[in-house]
C-alpha cells in the first residue's frame, strides 16, 4: 500500500493535470517504491483518464503493464472494492482526527 495522496479541491484534474502531475510526480513513484517493477497499472474511464497519446505512451514508458481505460466500462465493479477499501480508511481517518480534536 501507498500514503493516500489527496488533490486540492481548487485544481481542476484534467488530462494535462493527472499525467504530468498525478501520475509522473505522485502516483507512479509511489507505487515503484513499493512494488519495484512488478504491478500492473489500472485506470479506469473518468474524462482525464482518456487522454490516450500522451497518457498511454507515458504509462509504456514507465510500467511494467497497465489496462487501459477502454478495457473496461467507466462503473466497472471490477473497481469497487478498490474504492470502499479507499473510502472506509478515509473514514477511519476522519473518525480518529474527530475523536482527538474533541478530547
Amino acid at each position: 500500500m501507498t500514503e493516500l495522496m489527496f488533490v486540492d479541491h481548487r485544481v481542476e484534474v484534467n488530462c494535462q493535470y493527472y499525467r504530468d502531475v498525478l501520475l509522473s510526480q505522485q502516483l507512479l513513484p509511489a507505487i515503484k517504491r513499493v512494488a519495484c517493477e512488478t504491478f500492473v497499472f489500472q485506470q479506469h474511464s473518468v474524462p482525464a483518464h482518456r487522454a490516450r497519446r500522451n497518457t498511454i505512451q507515458l504509462l509504456l514508458r514507465e510500467t511494467p503493464d497497465f489496462i487501459g481505460p477502454d478495457l473496461w466500462s467507466p462503473s466497472s465493479r471490477d473497481l469497487k472494492p478498490v474504492d470502499s477499501k479507499i473510502w472506509g480508511v478515509v473514514q477511519q481517518c476522519i473518525n480518529v482526527a474527530y475523536v482527538r480534536s474533541t478530547s
